[in-house]
C-alpha cells in the first residue's frame, strides 16, 4: 500500500573541483562529509555525501565532482536551489561568516518566501544555496571534541540542521504540481510567480515552484542535477514503480545504491525526481544514516561497494586526492 512521503532523502548537484567543494561544505558551511565513494555511472568520478551527524535522510547534500565538465546552469525542467534549515536569529552569524571568507551573500525578502527569512550564497561552482531560519531539522554536525572548540568551527547554536527544501522551475508547473500531489505533498500557498508545496514529515518538506520564464537547463558543474523524496522499502518503490508506470510517466527501473534503493521518475513538468528508500539495502553498511560508522570525523577513506573493490587499485589511480582545511581526523 502507497503511503505519502515524508519529504525529501537527498539533493543531488553537479561541481567542479572535489577538494573545493568539500571544503566548501565541510569547512565554511560545518556539515559532515560522510562518505567519500564513486558515481555507480562513471567509477572514475567521485561521489561525496554530506549532511548531518548521522546521515539522517533529511539532511543530506550529495555532489558528482567533474572538474572537466563545461560550465552548467541552472533552467527548465530543474532546480533553482537547494535550501538548508539554519535555527531561528542565526542568520547574521551566517551573515558575517561568510563575508569573511569571501563569500558573497544576498538577502531574500521574507515577502518574497511566504515570511521565511533566509539567504543566498553560491558554491564554488555557481550552485545556489540558501539558508533558511526554521525550528526544523536534525542533530547537527559539530566533529569531535577538539573540533567543536575550534573558534574556527560553527556554533551548535548556527550549525546547520538539516535540508529546508528545494526550489524548481518546471517547464510545467501544473504537471510537477500533480506529481508532488502524487507523492504526498499539498498545496500550501502562494505569491507572485512562487508556489509552496509541502510534504507531511518534519524535517525537509518544502518544494517551491517557480512559475516564470527562464533558460533551458544546461547540466554541468554549478547545476543541482535531481531530488530525492523518502520511501520506507524497496516494496513500495515497486509500487510506486507501477503507479507511475501506468499513468504513462517515464520511469527507471529500481536501482541498488548500497546505501539505499531508489527509482527516477520524470512527470509531465519534466523535472527529475528520485525515490530513495530509509531502509538500506541488505549488503550496505549497517548504520542509522548515510554516515560511515568507521569514521570518527570526515571521511577519510574511500568506500566502494563490494562489486567494485577487485578494481580499487584502478579507481584510486584515476581520482583526485583531496583534504579539508581543519579535518583534524585525516592521516598525514
Amino acid at each position: 500500500m502507497l503511503s505519502d512521503t515524508p519529504g525529501l532523502h537527498h539533493v543531488t548537484g553537479i561541481v567542479g573541483d572535489a577538494g573545493a567543494h568539500a571544503s566548501f561544505y565541510a569547512e565554511t558551511l560545518g556539515l559532515r562529509l560522510l562518505r567519500r565513494t564513486v558515481n555507480y555511472e562513471d567509477i572514475h568520478q567521485h561521489h561525496l555525501y554530506f549532511g548531518d551527524a548521522t546521515g539522517s535522510p533529511g539532511s543530506v547534500f550529495t555532489v558528482f565532482p567533474d572538474p572537466h565538465g563545461d560550465s552548467g546552469r541552472a533552467g527548465k525542467p530543474g532546480y533553482a536551489a537547494v535550501a538548508f534549515a539554519v535555527p531561528p536569529d542565526s542568520l547574521g552569524y551566517w551573515r558575517d561568516r561568510l563575508t569573511d571568507r569571501g563569500v558573497a551573500v544576498e538577502d531574500l525578502p521574507a515577502s518574497d518566501r511566504f515570511g521565511d527569512a533566509a539567504l543566498s550564497v553560491a558554491d564554488p561552482s555557481g550552485t545556489r544555496v540558501e539558508l533558511v531560519e526554521s525550528d526544523a531539522g536534525g542533530d547537527p554536525w559539530l566533529g569531535d571534541e577538539e573540533a567543536a572548540a575550534d573558534a574556527d568551527s560553527v556554533p551548535e547554536s548556527a550549525a546547520i540542521r538539516g535540508l529546508y527544501g528545494v526550489t524548481a522551475l518546471p517547464a510545467d508547473p501544473y504537471g510537477t504540481a500533480s506529481v508532488l500531489d502524487t507523492l504526498g505533498f499539498e498545496y500550501e500557498v502562494e505569491a507572485g510567480d512562487r508556489i509552496r508545496y509541502r510534504a507531511p514529515g518534519d524535517r525537509a518538506t518544502v518544494v517551491d515552484l517557480l512559475d516564470r520564464d527562464a533558460p533551458y537547463l544546461r547540466e554541468g558543474p554549478g547545476a543541482l542535477h535531481h531530488a530525492a523524496v523518502r520511501v520506507p522499502d524497496r516494496e513500495a518503490l515497486l509500487d510506486w514503480h507501477d503507479l507511475f508506470r501506468e499513468r504513462g510517466y517515464d520511469v527507471s527501473r529500481v536501482k541498488d545504491r548500497h546505501f539505499f534503493r531508489s527509482l527516477y521518475v520524470r512527470g509531465p513538468g519534466g523535472l527529475l525526481v528520485e525515490l530513495a528508500t530509509e531502509a538500506p539495502t541488505p549488503d550496505g553498511p549497517r548504520a542509522p544514516g548515510l554516515a560511515d560508522p568507521d569514521a570518527t570525523g570526515h571521511a577519510t577513506e574511500l568506500y566502494l561497494p563490494p562489486r567494485f573493490e577487485d578494481d580499487r587499485e584502478l579507481i584510486e589511480s584515476q581520482l583526485p586526492d583531496f583534504d579539508i582545511e581543519g579535518d583534524r581526523s585525516r592521516p598525514r
